[in-house]
């Protein structure tokens, strides 16, 4: 929260206030926010050293709003690539075109930024306000005693916090050790990621979702000419080659002129199914970003949902500790969850749209060519890409 600052709870046998399990963008985010507003805080992760590869590529208007209070903005504009347009196509037919510089908000863009390096902005946030990440620290249990939280770690070491948030990912310990239902568990759809360079014939000034037969692909660029490729795939290899790449991007991309792949910078595969958890709030234990929700990477809404959550949960737990009013934490935890089931049956539907049965892909086009002529349907698309479905309020 930008410039308040809040006495912190009265010395108690708590070693900290909160304490933040996943040095990831979203618990950096909330590390950086509760540290700022004077709250007593650490943060730990279970890695030896963060990542640096570029899983999340997209920081949307509404994310960058949120991020204002931690004053990460700036930095972020800085390092990355703004385009403000996202156009849905078959192949080379154009379906809808979007366009951000109507939207309702200050940022009238979306920002193309490598994860990577949005954690390597909010690392040096933490930094400015005196927080360290704690790495390695992989946590082996968290007990509720009702007054406070101890968090055991696998080395047989232990923390007292008032207040822990799972911020650890898809497969939170916290989440489990608490005993919050996830549902589904099962792999779910896989998706290739790979960044690549290319030639001309991939602009560099937009987003573009490609519908096609074989299926979908998403090309976005990225801060120094180089193009995020997404694509939703069956039996794909755990690493891409260029050539995987290329015949991706031949079947599913643009017909003419198609898409040249000059070099590999990085690839990857991973599986996502769509849960959301039964509740944000187990007591003193509250969860964030992945740990909360999991979905499809369409429309680029997961990493950004989480650093929502993360600002959404700092103004709660200030709020909590600075006078023990815990209403908005009650409303984080029972009503956060509706937020993100919105976002995640966007998600799902963009999904299901770009892999539809090929045998319907005509309606589908006929569809979406003839909607997407509609302002008010552009208007709509583009506010739900942009996250301003997001009130932001406590849920």
């Amino acid at each position: 929260m930008k410039n308040v600052k809040v006495r912190s709870v009265k010395m108690t046998m708590n070693d900290v206030d909160v304490l933040v399990v996943g040095a990831g963008p979203v618990g950096m985010t909330l590390a950086a926010g509760l540290a700022q507003a004077g709250i007593r805080v650490e943060i730990v992760d279970a890695l030896e050293a963060g990542g640096n590869t570029s899983r999340a590529a997209v920081v949307h208007p509404r994310t960058l709003e949120a991020l204002e209070s931690i004053g990460v903005v700036d930095a972020l504009i800085e390092r990355g690539l703004q385009v403000s347009r996202f156009d849905i196509r078959d192949r080379d037919r154009m379906l809808i075109p979007l366009e951000f510089d109507a939207i309702e908000s200050r940022y009238r863009s979306i920002l193309l930024i490598p994860q990577s390096e949005t954690e390597r902005v909010l690392n040096e946030r933490l930094v400015e306000l005196g927080v360290r990440v704690l790495r390695p620290r992989q946590v082996a249990a968290v007990h509720d005693e009702g007054d406070a939280v101890t968090v055991t770690f696998e080395d047989g070491s232990t923390r007292r916090a008032s207040w822990v948030i799972g911020a650890d990912g898809m497969k939170s310990v916290v989440r489990t050790s608490s005993g919050i239902s996830f549902g589904d568990s099962s792999p779910g759809q896989s998706f290739v990621l790979a960044d690549i360079r290319a030639d001309a014939a991939l602009p560099l000034d937009r987003v573009q979702l490609f519908l096609s037969g074989a299926g979908m692909v998403v090309t976005a660029p990225l801060p120094g000419g180089s193009v995020r490729i997404v694509a939703e795939m069956e039996d794909a290899p755990a690493q891409p080659s260029l050539e995987f790449v290329q015949e991706l991007l031949a079947a599913r991309g643009p017909r003419s002129p198609q898409i040249r792949v000059s070099s590999l910078e990085w690839s990857s595969r991973f599986f996502v199914h769509h849960s959301v958890a039964a509740g944000f709030r187990h007591g003193r234990v509250l969860l964030a970003g992945d740990a909360a929700h999991v979905h499809s990477p369409a429309g680029g809404q997961g990493m950004n949902l989480g650093l929502r959550d993360a600002v959404v949960l700092t103004k709660a737990l200030v709020e909590a500790i600075a006078n023990g009013n815990e209403i908005r934490l009650d409303s984080y935890g029972h009503n956060r969850p509706a937020v993100a089931q919105r976002v995640v049956t966007f998600a799902d539907r963009l999904t299901r749209l770009a892999t539809a049965n090929p045998r319907f892909a005509p309606v589908r086009n006929l569809a979406l060519s003839t909607l997407g002529r509609i302002p008010a349907v552009q208007r709509t698309v583009a506010a739900n890409l942009a996250g301003l479905t997001d009130p932001m309020s406590e849920g």
